[in-house]
């Protein structure tokens, strides 16, 4: 089962290279990149969605579930893309959106002509009046309700994303034969868009505690049968399933890994963990007890196309505002570099498999500081500008120092502006420099397999700094800013320059024992 250890790099398309030169990252880009993705030395590819649709947020919004946006090169570019990254050993694995869907689908299209059938397949409902049918708020700000003609819609998301009703088995049905549709064309596995959210209470309430997390809206029951029935499809063809999934505990997220649901699950929790030994430790903890003990292996990440880069979290001095998992304030950018790279460490070094988000092996920053009248992110205009949103980790990548669009294009152009300092973390030359962050993840990649068995947490004297065995191997990390002497062990790789028998303060080590 090669996944239970794999590490898989999350294409974000649009932004991660672009091959005709019209500002937006395609199939054809990505394909030449493929070897660059080998090199590095993961074991596969999640592509985010590049479906067909309108774009109201980027993709998750899809208008067909069985085709590739032409824009990204259709399903010619999607099979020779599928048939190379094969040819080279890397697994693929697409975004599937069984939540909602794009308004400019043909089934809400039909609900919105009003047959009464099609508007069985979504989640429309009478208002209170002028007012919608209960008060529950969308993820991206403002009413979960858009009004047509006498009834309501329900959108968890943006307007433009109508929610599905899973309670309708002709909804079910439906998506069972996409999966098939993907599996049978080769297609590796699927991460699944907030899975949890598929059913709803089935009375729609008023949520009493709002704004607070609504579980009348996610989390249901119901949830679990589908995935048993997804288990089964996957297993027929031997692919994967991986959820995104967002609820109140780790004990719940254990309950999607039941040995006939998901194969994994996202780990999100260190992903909102501040920089703090204590709370690291704790966390891994939680994960290591309550999924291991489900049979299931740990999806560690520590970043993705929703959050602000690893770098920007962890070199916060200074917060002004912004949710957890996109605060907002002074940067300290050397530091995040600094403490991003020992936490990459410390993340392969755990049991489980990992994900990795493009750009993160360069060290990028965050872009905070995006001119406001070029954001695209639904949740900028939904909250009234006042949550600045998901743009920021979505900019172009920098492949090159200089040329047109750091290399991202042949052309100058890219969807989302790129700062001028985007050129000091060009991939390209990070490729040929020894101390670079690019060449501490392929090295730390290459090792990783070292790394065996179970793990044994190691005393450490100091509470700034954790250390555990693996096998032969042992992670060390220092939180705070002082070194930390050893007095064992054979140097094997750090995230930080140091002497012998010193591991640096804010840094990972790890050593042969």
């Amino acid at each position: 089962m090669w996944w239970r250890d794999a590490v898989v790099y999350q294409v974000y398309l649009r932004s991660f290279a672009d091959s005709d030169g019209d500002g937006v990252g395609d199939l054809e880009g990505l394909r030449a990149r493929l070897g660059y993705l080998t090199e590095l030395g993961v074991d596969g590819i999640w592509l985010n969605p590049c479906y067909p649709s309108p774009g109201a947020d980027h993709g998750y919004d899809v208008a067909d579930y069985t085709d590739i946006d032409p824009r990204y090169g259709g399903l010619p570019a999607f099979d020779r893309l599928l048939a190379e990254a094969h040819a080279l050993g890397l697994k693929v694995f697409m975004d599937l959106v069984p939540n909602h869907c794009s308004v400019e689908h043909a089934w809400f299209k039909e609900a919105l002509a009003g047959d009464r059938a099609a508007r069985e397949r979504f989640i429309f409902r009478p208002g209170r009046g002028d007012e919608p049918p209960n008060n529950w708020r969308s993820v991206f700000g403002g009413p979960a309700w858009t009004r047509v003609d006498d009834e309501w819609y329900l959108h968890s998301f943006d307007s433009g994303q109508p929610d599905f009703n899973w309670r309708n088995p002709e909804v079910a049905a439906y998506f069972e034969d996409v999966l098939r549709f993907w599996f049978d064309r080769g297609v590796d596995g699927f991460r699944i868009d907030v899975v949890h959210m598929l059913f709803k209470h089935a009375d729609l309430p008023d949520w009493p505690h709002h704004p607070e997390y609504n579980i009348l809206a996610q989390n249901q029951p119901e949830v679990h049968d589908v995935l048993r029935r997804w288990r089964k499809i996957a297993d027929a063809r031997e692919r994967i399933l991986v959820g995104e999934i967002w609820v109140p505990t780790v004990g719940d997220l254990a309950l999607y890994l039941r040995p006939d649901e998901l194969q994994q699950a996202f780990y999100f929790d260190l992903l909102v963990c501040p920089w703090d030994a204590a709370r690291f430790r704790a966390s891994i903890e939680r994960g290591l007890e309550q999924i291991v003990s489900t049979g299931a292996v740990i999806t560690w990440t520590l970043a993705n196309h929703d959050v602000h880069r690893t770098v920007s979290r962890f070199g916060l001095v200074s917060r002004t505002g912004g949710p957890d998992t996109r605060p907002r304030g002074v940067v300290d950018v050397d530091l995040g570099v600094r403490r991003a790279r020992a936490a990459t460490m410390l993340l392969l070094a755990l049991p489980g498999s990992v994900y990795l988000y493009q750009g993160e092996e360069a060290g990028l920053p965050e872009v905070l500081d995006l001119p406001d009248e070029l954001r695209q992110d639904p949740t900028w205009f939904r909250s009234g500008k006042q949550e600045h949103g998901r743009d920021g980790c979505r900019v172009p990548l920098p492949w090159t120092s200089a040329g047109p669009s750091f290399g991202f294009s042949p052309s100058s152009i890219a969807w989302l502006p790129q700062p001028d300092w985007f050129g000091a973390f060009a991939i390209e030359d990070q490729m040929s420099r020894p101390d670079s962050t690019w060449t501490l993840h392929r090295d730390a990649l290459r090792m990783r397999p070292a790394f065996t068995g179970p793990l044994e947490w190691l005393p450490s004297g100091r509470e700034d700094v954790i250390v555990f065995r693996r096998g032969d191997m042992v992670c060390v990390t220092v939180f705070g800013g002082d070194p930390y002497p050893v007095e064992w062990g054979t140097p094997a790789l750090s995230s930080a320059p140091t002497h012998a028998g010193v591991v640096a303060g804010a840094s990972t080590a790890w050593f042969r024992v």
